[in-house]
Parts: C-alpha cells; sequence; structure tokens
C-alpha cells in the first residue's frame, strides 16, 4: 500500500514538475525578459528545488576512466566478472597488469543507495589496488521468480563473491554490509575455506516493475531517515542553493 501511494504521488506531480520545470527555464534563460523581473532568480530556484525533490533519479555512473600508477596515466574498463539475480561483481580493470596489488573487493551499501555511491572510495583505491565492488539491483528491479533474498542470501553473495575472487583478497565493508560481511568472513574462517579474506576493513516494489509485491525496506523511506539525520543541515544547504 505504501508503495502504490508513493508511486501515485510521484505520477499525480509529473505534470506540476514539467511545468515548473518549463517556468524556472523562463525565468533564468538570459534572452527572456521574465528573467529581468524582481525575484526571478529566487522563484527559479524555488522551481528548481521542487523538481530535484519530485524528480526520478537514474543510476549515476561511476566515470572512472583512468588512474594513475607510478606516476603513469593508465586506462580503467569496467568488467562484470559476476552476475547474480541480485547483484553484480565489477571488475574495475586496469590496462597495465601489476600482478603484485592486493585484490580489493569493496561491499557496497544496499539498504537505498547505488555503488557508485562509493565512486571517491574506488578512486582512491585504484592506483595501488586491483579493484571489484559489489554492484547491487534496485530489488524492484528483480522479477520474484528470482527467489526471496534475505540476510542469509546477502551472506551467500558476499561468501560466492570472494570466492570468486580467491585467495589472498581483501574484503573492505562500508556502512551498511558490515554485519553480513563480517558474517561472511566469519563463516568462511570457521570452514577453513581457502578464500577466506586476506583482511577485513569495517566502516562504519513498486507495482509497475517485475518485483511488485517483494517485501522490501523501502529506499525512500531510508533517504527520508537519512536526510532527517542532518535536517538542518540539507535546509541550509538547499536554501544557499
Amino acid at each position: 500500500m505504501m508503495y502504490f501511494a508513493h508511486e501515485m504521488s510521484r505520477a499525480a506531480l509529473m505534470p506540476l514538475r514539467m511545468m515548473t520545470d518549463a517556468q524556472s527555464k523562463l525565468l533564468r534563460h538570459p534572452l527572456s525578459p521574465l528573467s529581468r523581473l524582481p525575484g526571478a532568480r529566487s522563484i527559479a530556484s524555488a522551481y528548481g528545488v521542487f523538481g530535484d525533490l519530485t524528480r526520478r533519479y537514474p543510476k549515476p555512473a561511476f566515470n572512472l576512466h583512468t588512474t594513475v600508477c607510478d606516476g603513469e596515466e593508465v586506462d580503467i574498463s569496467e568488467v562484470i566478472v559476476k552476475r547474480k539475480p541480485f547483484a553484480q561483481l565489477k571488475h574495475f580493470q586496469r590496462s597495465v597488469s601489476r600482478p603484485d596489488d592486493p585484490k580489493l573487493l569493496i561491499v557496497a551499501p544496499l539498504s537505498g543507495h547505488f555503488a557508485s555511491l562509493l565512486r571517491g572510495t574506488v578512486k582512491e583505491m585504484l592506483p595501488d589496488h586491483d579493484v571489484y565492488i559489489t554492484d547491487w539491483r534496485d530489488a524492484c528491479r528483480v522479477p520474484l521468480s528470482a527467489g526471496d533474498f534475505g540476510l542469509d542470501d546477502y551472506i551467500d553473495y558476499v561468501i560466492d563473491f570472494i570466492e570468486e575472487l580467491g585467495p589472498d583478497t581483501h574484503v573492505l565493508a562500508v556502512c551498511q554490509p558490515v554485519v553480513p560481511v563480517l558474517a561472511a568472513t566469519a563463516i568462511m574462517a570457521e570452514d577453513n575455506n581457502p578464500a577466506t579474506p586476506r583482511s577485513l576493513a569495517l566502516m562504519s516494489g513498486p507495482a509497475p516493475y517485475p518485483g511488485a509485491m517483494r517485501k522490501v525496506y523501502p529506499g525512500f523511506l531510508q533517504l527520508t531517515g537519512f536526510v532527517n539525520m542532518n535536517f538542518d543541515r540539507h535546509v541550509d544547504a538547499y536554501r544557499g542553493l
């Protein structure tokens, strides 16, 4: 019911968002006489904030095309090493082979985020590490035929990805995946799994989609909670914008 209401509100706001976008452009365009009216910039900014709060945002790209290794610029290619229903294992493959560099698996947050949220982390690790990342799919895009995805499945995914990379892999879990990654590593160590990580660093379905009726924790609730944690800061940022 919550998702239906969320989708209906988005659909209802679409005409208003299109209208405010058009008006914002008229108020900002240097050739428009409306842009010279008193208060035009403030009104245009208010329209822009409304658009920011109500539009859908596509999955952002990593856009990491090069890095620097030993003072030399090398190309980066994104390669999918393994595909699973709820995630894919992505490799940031450098054009120069450096077999002595440590393999690093970055486990990205799953709760309401895209893996590219960690773009900065990946960028900083690329010069000295062979970097991989868990690229999670939006659950609303996964058909029910793919089965459930709970904590046990999450742990299994992490183990599967670590085993795919093999021994001497270092693992970095950022924020939400700390608990499942810690559990996965503990299970592997208890089982004497040869692929047990060499080190572990812990840092802190809407109706129109194939995943309709899948029980999930809605991402928009997660993001709302995230904003409310520092509400004054977000308000000040938008006021400044």
